[in-house]
């Protein structure tokens, strides 16, 4: 019969360190995802580079990198990038880049959804009752105003739609969706406790 009293096992042996350290491709890969979060940073703007919380020496090498003209010399320059970052802490790192890509990608539709907002206006008028539900605090003489002249150049020139009524109906929706933006951000806050 199999003794069941765990003072019967024999002690337990240490695990040898080789089995616990990480292999040579997970250590790999972590150095590609460091280069990859420092080609990233490089890509940023100098001015957030300045404000995240990393040595001077990576900041010196990365703004190395941005001076470097060859092909090699900007590799090698990558790699050393990579390794001064082992010695950062890179989750407030990946954080800054995660935000700016956010960012681009919250501006970007804005951008597709005030060219969305635009066609639709100047298509048909039932487009402009939905906006103004949408957006009760635009100026609606103005924007019948801008819809009108948009209407005349496409009528005009409908093989050149970018005529200044356009942009000036462009410009209005997204002055309006920013403005509205905060709103929305405002309204969310005031849940009932």
């Amino acid at each position: 019969m199999p003794p069941t009293d765990t003072e019967d096992l024999p002690p337990a042996t240490p695990i040898p360190a080789w089995l616990t350290r990480s292999s040579k491709t997970r250590r790999k890969k972590d150095s590609h995802d460091l280069q990859d979060l420092g080609e990233a940073l490089v890509a940023m703007p100098d001015g957030r580079l300045v404000d995240l919380p990393m040595d001077e020496s990576l900041l010196d090498a990365i703004r190395q990198y941005r001076v470097t003209r060859t092909h090699e010399g900007k590799r090698r320059q990558m790699q050393y990038i990579g390794k001064l970052m082992r010695r950062n802490d890179p989750e407030p790192l990946r954080e800054a880049v995660a935000s700016m890509q956010l960012g681009h990608a919250k501006d970007a539709l804005a951008l597709h959804d005030a060219e969305r907002w635009r066609a639709e206006l100047v298509a048909s008028d039932d487009a402009l009752t939905t906006w103004m539900a949408d957006h009760p605090q635009a100026d609606v003489q103005q924007l019948r105003s801008l819809i009108r002249a948009a209407r005349k150049d496409a009528s005009v020139a409908p093989e050149q739609r970018s005529g200044r009524a356009f942009r000036d109906l462009f410009k209005f929706i997204r002055q309006q969706g920013t403005a509205a933006e905060p709103a929305h951000a405002d309204d969310s806050d005031d849940e009932p406790a």
